[in-house]
């Protein structure tokens, strides 16, 4: 391989990819647009409290009354206490657009004192996600102390009834919506610009005699080929770059930038373009291609954790997820970015170099320069 060629060639590529608007939006400003839209909308999930409204039917009983205190303590929920006249509570929190409230029943603080079951009824809104974890996880809590504190009352005076506390993480970073997006859409622009390019390039040269054309110049294939990596690899770095800057600036991103995403950022774009190729190659016509790139793409923009941790996904659905080579990709930034779990870090990178070894290799071997 000649490095004064595949210099050559980059250079070729650089002028006509900074040449192409749309391939400039896609790689940088639609991922800034994604992250300003994504961040406004979810700036303050899980960085407030969630507004908890309380239909409390046992009035002012002591028993209730610490209940709702207790609540207030674990800082995940504000308790805001309205008119039990309100009605359906259900209803009305639709109507009014609150995610989450309670209705404590009527005899609550007597049926804890006599040791008698009692239920508090809590609604959540499944589309706030946010919310609901967090009224669901401070009800749970103080439900939990509360029945330390009959099981101490109930065995002869042996355990004292004190007022419980909740326990609060230490020395560990609470993490927003926002601080999980950053390395998502890093991860996001690591899969597209190589991925989109690729299948169009691959699929239109062939069909234009390009490649044809190109097997008559001093330029070899595997130079052609490693040009195109350095390129997307460039790429990469640069859009990483700015995201990283723009969460942080922008939205304060609690973020550890380190060396240790250098190794994502040269891996990823040698997985993607060597996939891009590999369905461009396939394909037998560039609309085939961008079909096959499609279907590829999309299921890993949204199922390997860009956007919504794969986590909160179904069993089933978080087997599927952990088939996509991006999702191996995203959870290493996460590793790195947000956690500095680098063990964890180094097997998902290894496992996405052995997957970028493969599709390398499968590209290599189908690729062509002269088309059919």
């Amino acid at each position: 391989m000649n490095g004064r060629r595949i210099l050559a060639d980059l250079k070729v590529t650089a002028r006509g990819y900074l040449r192409n608007p749309i391939a400039l939006f896609f790689s940088l400003i639609f991922p800034l647009i994604l992250i300003l839209l994504f961040g406004l909308i979810f700036a303050n999930t899980g960085a407030t409290a969630a507004t908890l409204y309380t239909e409390n039917f046992d009035h002012a009983s002591p028993v209730s009354q610490e209940f709702l205190s207790g609540l207030n303590q674990t800082h995940l929920v504000t308790v805001q206490v309205i008119n039990t006249s309100t009605g359906n509570l259900a209803v009305w929190l639709g109507q009014n657009d609150n995610p989450v409230g309670l209705v404590i029943p009527a005899g609550f603080g007597q049926n804890y004192t006599h040791h008698i079951a009692t239920n508090v009824t809590l609604y959540v809104n499944p589309q706030d996600a946010g919310a609901a974890g967090s009224a669901e996880g401070a009800v749970q809590a103080v439900e939990n102390e509360f029945n330390l504190r009959a099981a101490c009352q109930s065995t002869n005076g042996t355990c004292s009834p004190v007022l419980g506390y909740i326990p609060q993480s230490v020395g560990k970073t609470y993490f927003t919506y926002i601080d999980y997006l950053v390395p998502g859409l890093i991860g996001f622009s690591i899969l597209t610009s190589p991925m989109f390019s690729m299948v169009d390039v691959t699929s239109s040269y062939r069909k234009e005699g390009i490649f044809r054309q190109l097997s008559l110049t001093p330029l070899t294939r595997d130079e052609w080929l490693a040009s195109r990596v350095i390129w997307y690899t460039i790429l990469t770095f640069l859009a990483a770059a700015i995201m990283l800057g723009f969460g942080i600036g922008v939205f304060g991103a609690k973020v550890t930038i380190s060396v240790w995403m250098v190794p994502f950022l040269l891996v990823g774009p040698l997985l993607f373009v060597s996939l891009g190729m590999l369905a461009g190659s396939i394909a037998r016509t560039p609309e085939s291609a961008a079909v096959i790139g499609n279907i590829i793409t999309f299921p890993m923009m949204f199922l390997a954790g860009t956007f919504f941790p794969v986590s909160e996904f179904s069993p089933g659905l978080q087997v599927v997820a952990k088939v996509l080579p991006l999702y191996y990709v995203i959870d290493g930034m996460n590793q790195v970015l947000l956690f500095q779990n680098y063990a964890r870090a180094l097997t998902d990178f290894v496992i996405v170099l052995g997957i970028a070894v493969v599709f390398f290799a499968a590209a290599v071997y189908l690729f062509r320069w002269k088309g059919e």
